[in-house]
């Protein structure tokens, strides 16, 4: 180890650095953190009456205090009820729709244009590179708590290395629906159950410039996304065991393609990714442990996340994918 720059060196031999507290920059600084923090914790007791002398007692041995319940955080803002927790970026949006300009322009109904063409084309008008990446940086942070502006920002994310006018102005059409209701956010409401349900949906060949797609069918790309979406089903019901709340039927994942669903007799072994897929899934349906009850495309609420939809069925869909506005007036 050498010495700090400003520290003189002797010729004395068995002269050392002697460390008085670690902060950052070892591996293992954050194991040894928790081990300390477990042990002081099991020493010290869990009687839920005693929570204020456990405060006093970690602000002595952590150098720690209580801030109280969490209101905000990295532009997140947090609020509680007795329906449940509502999280929301209020602040984080209208400071956006202020350092761009768009508190005056007109506001849209929807974040994209439905039937919309964007690409790259040989042809396009280039816009400001550095300031687009910018504005879409911000979105994507921005689409954590707003789910109903995610397929716009996946599509304006597409062109972050060439970006044209035309993509500037899908950008902006995100902001200008951004000022219909800014305090929009998502409601985690106590629903008296831990069931977990679903839904699964892809936008076949949905590239207007190479007509890329999950796979090399509508039904093989459906059943792709169903294998993406039994993936993350499984990660839930990990966590939910894990807390004590394991699932205590099969976990329903809904599908709107009938030829996609796994109980269908037609094979899907034409490509091996698609026979690997398949063999993963029959294997959890087989265990009960997943189910794949058919739904209308009227009622999948996957679609505003895969596609650009009529401004009738998004408004329909932000409800039920959980999005209030406690901000609005009533």
């Amino acid at each position: 180890m050498d010495f700090p720059h400003g520290i003189p060196v002797t010729s004395k031999k068995g002269i050392v650095c002697k460390l008085q507290k670690s902060l950052y920059g070892l591996k293992q600084s954050p194991r040894a953190w928790l081990g300390r923090f477990a042990t002081s914790m099991k020493k010290f007791g869990d009687d839920h009456a005693e929570m204020q002398n456990l405060q006093k007692y970690l602000a002595y041995e952590f150098e720690m205090k209580s801030l109280g319940d969490l209101k905000y955080f990295l532009g997140i803002e947090v609020a509680r009820c007795k329906h449940g927790i509502f999280l929301s970026q209020r602040k984080y949006i209208l400071d956006l729709l202020a350092e761009t300009g768009m508190l005056d322009y007109k506001p849209i109904d929807t974040p994209s244009e439905q039937n919309h063409k964007l690409g790259l084309y040989p042809n396009q008008v280039p816009t400001d590179k550095e300031r687009y990446q910018r504005l879409v940086g911000k979105l994507i942070y921005l689409s954590y708590t707003r789910p109903d502006i995610a397929y716009a920002v996946s599509v304006v994310s597409q062109f972050m290395h060439s970006p044209s006018e035309d993509h500037m102005s899908a950008v902006m059409r995100i902001l200008r629906y951004l000022k219909v209701t800014p305090g929009k956010g998502l409601m985690f409401c106590k629903n008296g159950h831990t069931y977990v349900e679903g839904y699964t949906d892809t936008d076949w060949a949905g590239s207007v410039t190479d007509r890329r797609s999950t796979s090399g069918s509508s039904a093989e790309a459906e059943y792709r996304g169903m294998a993406q979406g039994v993936c993350k089903l499984l990660w839930l019901r990990r966590l939910l065991r894990d807390l004590g709340f394991g699932p205590k039927k099969p976990m329903d994942l809904y599908c709107d393609n009938k030829a996609a669903i796994v109980h269908n007799p037609v094979q899907h072994d034409r490509t091996k990714h698609v026979e690997v897929d398949r063999h993963f899934v029959k294997e959890k349906l087989d265990a009960e442990i997943i189910s794949f009850p058919f739904i209308s495309s009227e009622y999948q609420l996957a679609d505003v996340l895969t596609k650009a939809v009529s401004t009738t069925v998004f408004l329909n869909s932000l409800d039920k994918l959980g999005m209030r506005d406690i901000f609005a007036p009533t």
